[in-house]
């Protein structure tokens, strides 16, 4: 199911604020629009211009924006095949802040965040590519 090209998520006849429609290695498809870089995704906005101080790896410093807008859930997605590292010691502060932290590949990513986006504040960051 994640491997394929593309994974549609989105029901054609209801729409939601920020649904995921579609994610393939390195674009992702949010509301109608198309997307071709590593984001956040708030309840309310998109953070487009996200980006990682380490690269392949994420710090504290890098969600430090999300973890301010309080969310209940954290999901993070470490790309089409999962590469993008998340240090253990970053792991533990997110979870001391009493937040539920889910991570994943990006493909699951996106549909855990479409199941949850409704129901709790959710804030997803996600890695697009490898």
């Amino acid at each position: 199911m994640f491997k394929e090209a593309h994974i549609y998520l989105r029901s054609a006849n209801i729409l939601f604020v920020n649904t995921i429609e579609s994610y393939t290695f390195g674009t992702i498809i949010i509301d109608g629009e198309e997307i071709s870089h590593d984001l956040i995704i708030y309840p309310d906005r998109l953070d487009t211009s996200w980006w990682r101080v380490q690269g392949h790896s994420l710090a504290i410093e890098d969600l430090r924006e999300a973890l301010e807008y309080g969310p209940d859930v954290l999901i993070v997605g470490t790309g089409a095949n999962g590469r993008m590292r998340f240090p253990d010691e970053t792991q533990e502060h997110i979870r001391s802040c009493g937040i539920e932290l889910i991570i994943t590949d990006t493909g699951h990513a996106c549909e855990v965040y479409n199941e949850l986006k409704d129901e709790k504040n959710t804030v997803a960051v996600l890695h697009l590519t490898c």
